[in-house]
């Protein structure tokens, strides 16, 4: 895959001006009340799954509305000490699929809350169990454009809702000491970024190659899926763009990004032809800048990748990134994590 986008030390100077809704705060807000009218945690159950050195309990949790949002909660067998909690949102057309699939942060010590995605699931064999319970009017095929003639109505507005009471519920699992990362790639790294902003008091962020990040730009630079979705939706839709446009508006996880205040650790591939890296540059560049904090902020990049981004290599830099942030007491200090090897053109940028 060529480079397609903004040479690297042009991404690092990206700072787009923003067109945000003068009422972005208050529907948000609002959104968020509505939710928060329900009990967070619904149902804890414990479950077999064999594994004898990590424990796991089949959550459910009010999200949007307070519809039930299903999730794995995991924890190392044998700690009766409360842990720090990691939130994890998953990929596009994935769902939570089986508890045995996520096991990198159970073993390294904290809980863990895997978030199902509504309405999604199966797409690469990643299966779900929660159902989006709200209709939809006309939409293209997929999620994206589900209501999206209206803020109020789209699916992205549901989904980050559920995104920001995961965030609610790991708080208030049995075994959480009240410290929440949020992490995930691709679409869940956009739902880890909007957690951020609409919870400012997580203790650290982790958005792997992030969807859902300047959206409008992102429909023209990519002919590639989701963002395809909205395009083809307005090309048989005419007359819809300005609704779509100021919907989008309200969901970008850019806008979200600048109300965070937790520090934050990014990953992004140049060559990435399903989320341009100006776009993942435009919400890392932004952070925290209209909440008055100063974070630590970081950023990961390879050069060569597409959006498979760094994989396990990133997942390393992730575990030494949020050991610092959130240590675990009582555990085994396992050390430095394994540096990787830093290949030309790649590396951390901090601010």
């Amino acid at each position: 895959m060529p480079l397609f986008d903004l040479p690297l030390a042009a991404l690092r100077e990206y700072l787009p001006t923003l067109d945000e809704p003068a009422d972005l705060d208050e529907f948000w807000a609002g959104t968020l009340d509505r939710a928060r009218t329900a009990e967070v945690l619904v149902e804890v159950l414990p479950v077999e799954t064999g594994l004898s050195l990590v424990d796991t309990w089949d959550v459910t949790f009010a999200g949007h509305d307070g519809a039930p949002i299903r999730a794995w909660y995991l924890r190392p067998a044998g700690i009766e000490g409360d842990l720090p909690v990691v939130v994890e949102f998953i990929g596009y057309g994935g769902g939570r699929s089986e508890a045995i699939e996520h096991l990198l942060w159970p073993t390294a010590g904290y809980g863990h809350l895997v978030m199902d995605t509504r309405g999604q699931g199966g797409r690469w064999g990643s299966r779900g169990d929660t159902p989006d319970p709200v209709g939809s009017g006309p939409a293209a095929p997929g999620s994206m454009t589900r209501g999206i003639d209206s803020p109020e109505t789209s699916y992205l507005t549901r989904l980050m809702t559920d995104a920001a009471r995961a965030v609610d519920a790991a708080r208030a699992l049995p075994g959480a000491d009240g410290r929440v990362a949020v992490t995930g790639n691709s679409q869940g790294g956009g739902l880890a970024i909007a957690a951020g902003g609409l919870v400012p008091d997580v203790d650290a962020v982790m958005a792997n190659v992030p969807f859902l990040c300047q959206i409008r730009r992102a429909m023209d630079l990519t002919d590639a899926d989701p963002y395809q979705e909205i395009v083809r939706y307005l090309a048989v839709n005419r007359g819809r763009e300005a609704a779509v446009e100021n919907t989008l508006r309200y969901v970008d996880a850019v806008h979200l990004a600048r109300r965070a205040r937790a520090d934050a650790l990014f990953s992004a591939a140049l060559r990435d032809m399903t989320c341009p890296p100006s776009t993942v540059f435009a919400a890392f560049n932004h952070w925290a800048g209209l909440s008055g904090a100063t974070p630590r902020k970081d950023i990961e990049i390879y050069p060569f990748n597409n959006h498979e981004g760094g994989a396990a290599t990133q997942n390393m830099v992730q575990l030494a990134w949020l050991r610092e942030r959130m240590p675990v007491a009582g555990l085994r200090n396992p050390g430095p994590a394994p540096t990787p090897s830093t290949p030309a053109g790649r590396g951390a940028s901090r601010a």
